[in-house]
This record gives C-alpha cells, sequence and structure tokens, in this order.
C-alpha cells in the first residue's frame, strides 16, 4: 500500500470539496477554488473532515495513481487555506527587478531588459532594499503553476558555479567551483 496515498487529508476550517459524478474534484476556501480531474477508478471519501483516497487493485498503474492524486489533493487544500509563496533572489552586480501589476522586468546582464508576463492566478511582488540582492517574491494557491512559474523565471540567467552569479531560489546552497588559477601550484 502506498505510504502517501494512504495518509488521510484532514480539512481545515472554512475548506469544502465536493466530487461529481466525472470525478472532478472541486476545493473551495478562503484564498479561492481549484480544480482536478481525478481517474475514475480512484475512490474518494470524506468522512467527518477527513479525505480519504483507496485504489481498487494492487496493479502498479493503479498504485502510482494512488499516491499521485492524493498529493495533488492535498497540495489544493493547502493552497485554498494557507496559499504557497516562493522566494528568489539576483546575485550579481547591475541585476535589478521590477513589476507593474503581473509584468515582470527583469535586467540579468543582457543587452535587453526581460519582460515576463505573470499569470493572472499568481502575485508577484519585487524588493530592491539598500546592501540586499534584488527580491522577486511569487504567491498564489495552485502549487504546480508557482513551481512552473518560478523554473521559468530562473531559466532566464541560472547561478553559474564560479561566482554563483545568476537567479536563485533564497535558501538554495550553490555549489561552487575553483578557478583557473587554483590548481597552479
Amino acid at each position: 500500500m502506498s505510504r502517501i496515498g494512504k495518509a488521510p487529508i484532514t480539512l481545515p476550517k472554512g475548506v469544502e470539496i465536493s466530487v461529481s459524478k466525472s470525478n472532478l474534484v472541486t476545493v473551495k476556501g478562503p484564498k479561492g477554488t481549484l480544480s482536478q480531474k481525478v481517474d475514475q477508478d480512484i475512490e474518494l471519501s470524506i468522512e467527518d473532515g477527513v479525505l480519504n483516497v483507496k485504489r481498487p487493485t494492487d496493479q502498479k498503474r493503479h498504485k502510482s495513481m494512488h499516491g499521485l492524486y492524493r498529493a495533488l489533493l492535498s497540495n489544493m487544500v493547502s493552497g485554498v487555506s494557507d496559499g504557497y509563496e516562493k522566494t528568489m533572489e539576483l546575485i550579481g552586480v547591475g541585476y535589478r527587478c521590477s513589476n507593474t501589476g503581473n509584468l515582470l522586468e527583469l535586467t540579468l546582464g543582457f543587452s535587453h531588459p526581460i519582460m515576463f508576463e505573470i499569470p493572472k492566478e499568481l502575485k508577484v511582488e519585487t524588493k530592491q532594499d539598500k546592501g540586499q540582492a534584488p527580491t522577486i517574491i511569487l504567491s498564489g494557491i495552485d502549487k504546480q503553476l508557482l513551481g512552473q512559474v518560478a523554473a521559468k523565471i530562473r531559466a532566464f540567467r541560472k547561478p553559474e558555479p564560479y561566482k554563483g552569479k545568476g537567479i536563485k531560489f533564497a535558501g538554495e546552497i550553490i555549489r561552487r567551483k575553483a578557478g583557473k588559477t587554483a590548481g597552479k601550484k
């Protein structure tokens, strides 16, 4: 039995789950609403504010979907109740960021600034404090969309291993390499 799949999902106060006949799960909470289509074979049961995900057999296909859908539903529940947030830092001389609404403008050492439109489901905030690296803060209720947008932003200028310049997640540790002069002794 899947360890992740058999773990029950407790529903916080203010979160409602509805399952349609076509196995479309809709989660409503104080921060918004999310929907996810669940495979027909997976059974969902809601009892006393606890959501349980069950699989019909021990086939490999059912085992893989069991843990997957439980994790997706758990992310939806925590998203509509608490929300998610990712913080990214720009490390490098002259690297800047600013936003106008959901349009993010990045200056990353290229000959032109990069304009990136953030989806309307997410919120973006930029900070440039003196003595600190410029910071991008993404927040939203959809964990998958948030991670995908953050990965796209990071792909504009990944951190390089020699000086550590680039866009990195807050708290991310960049493995540094020694330069050419280190090996000549």
